[in-house]
């Protein structure tokens, strides 16, 4: 049986940690499947525009490894610290999310 730590609240925070991780993971699948798509687009374009897709992923491929990282240390917080390392996983989430939107919206 699994043990809980439990907030104030009486909310068991290791379920909610793994439900969290389990979230982000899947978002996490959803943008790499965004990023490849990019990157088959990139190799479709010509010369000039497929400079710029390859730049564009770059950028995402850095924020991606960045919001990967985050992750992990999520996983790695225990109890009631996970919370504390998630201000940094958001941050590194929302880098990612603009990064993909912005690369989207200028190839469509």
């Amino acid at each position: 049986m699994l043990s809980h730590d439990f907030n104030k609240k009486g909310i068991a925070t290791m379920g909610l940690k793994e439900a969290y991780l389990e979230k982000r993971e899947a978002e996490l699948n959803e943008w790499d499947a965004e990023i490849k798509k990019l990157e088959a687009k990139a190799a479709k374009a010509k010369a000039v525009t497929k400079i710029q897709y390859y730049e564009h992923l770059r950028s995402l491929r850095t924020k991606r490894e960045t919001a990967q990282e985050k992750l992990l240390e999520l996983k790695k917080a225990s109890g009631e610290a996970w919370k504390s390392v998630k201000v940094g996983v958001e941050s590194a989430w929302q880098d990612l999310k603009s990064g993909l939107k912005g690369a989207a919206e200028k190839f469509r």
